[in-house]
């Protein structure tokens, strides 16, 4: 990996040019307690994306992975983020890019989308539908599941999960906690509207955590929502309908 430095935070990343083709450049951002590789890499978006013809780029956030891990709350906010992933793009010379997050990287996609929309070509939502406006993100309880001390019981099912795949990814835990309490903004309806560019809002039919997808498309002038059948919130990312459904997007869009 490399990486570089953002407004003073060390961020990684990766740089993958496409197999053939154009390589138009995509921004790939990950979700809570996961990081490039388990998001990108391992889920074949990376091989199916550079050979469609993609320039891949995909960060670990601020806390996760190989960047900096810091342990202050209000340094983890969705704009805060976007940051980072904006100053990614300056930092490698790119004026414009298509931009895809998945669950709390969706948040950060629209945030950066919200706040620069000429650097965005079009914006994929995965994992996130109408939570992005109605709740505020995750629930707030996985926080302190992540700061328990290790074999403490966590009645909670989806903080149990988020504490078991933070230890899978060898996550700093202190790290994630203080992310899971800064990053938890939503957007307003209203400001949801003002994004017009071409937009895709994918979330698996059995996921409990993102809310509808089609609802908050229809928020959006040029958005569309994609149901990923017979997928939950951790399953749908790397599904082969999610992946041919962003394929046909993009091939579509301006």
């Amino acid at each position: 990996m490399q990486t570089f430095d953002s407004d003073g935070v060390a961020i990684a990343y990766i740089d993958v040019p496409a197999t053939a083709g154009a390589g138009d450049p995509i921004l790939l951002i990950h979700g809570f307690a996961s990081n490039h590789a388990v998001n990108w890499v391992n889920t074949l978006w990376v091989r199916t994306l550079t050979q469609a013809g993609y320039r891949v780029i995909a960060l670990d956030n601020r806390g996760h992975g190989e960047s900096q891990k810091l342990y202050d709350p209000a340094a983890y906010g969705s704009d805060v983020m976007a940051g980072d992933a904006l100053r990614l793009l300056d930092h490698l010379g790119i004026p414009r890019a298509d931009v895809m997050g998945y669950s709390m990287g969706a948040r950060i996609a629209a945030y950066l989308t919200l706040d620069h929309p000429g650097r965005v070509r079009s914006m994929l939502l995965g994992g996130l539908g109408m939570h992005l406006v109605e709740g505020r993100g995750l629930p707030s309880g996985i926080a302190d599941a992540l700061e328990a001390p290790a074999g403490t019981p966590i009645t909670d099912p989806t903080a149990k999960a988020f504490r078991i795949f933070a230890e899978q990814t060898k996550s700093d835990l202190r790290a994630l906690a203080a992310c899971m309490r800064g990053s938890r903004q939503s957007l307003s309806r209203a400001e949801v509207a003002t994004i017009e560019v071409p937009a895709l809002v994918a979330v698996g039919s059995l996921d409990t955590v993102a809310g509808s997808p089609a609802p908050l498309a229809a928020l959006m002038p040029n958005a569309r929502a994609l149901e990923i059948p017979d997928r939950d919130h951790s399953t749908a990312v790397g599904a082969k309908p999610h992946r041919d459904g962003v394929l046909a997007f993009l091939s579509s869009r301006p």
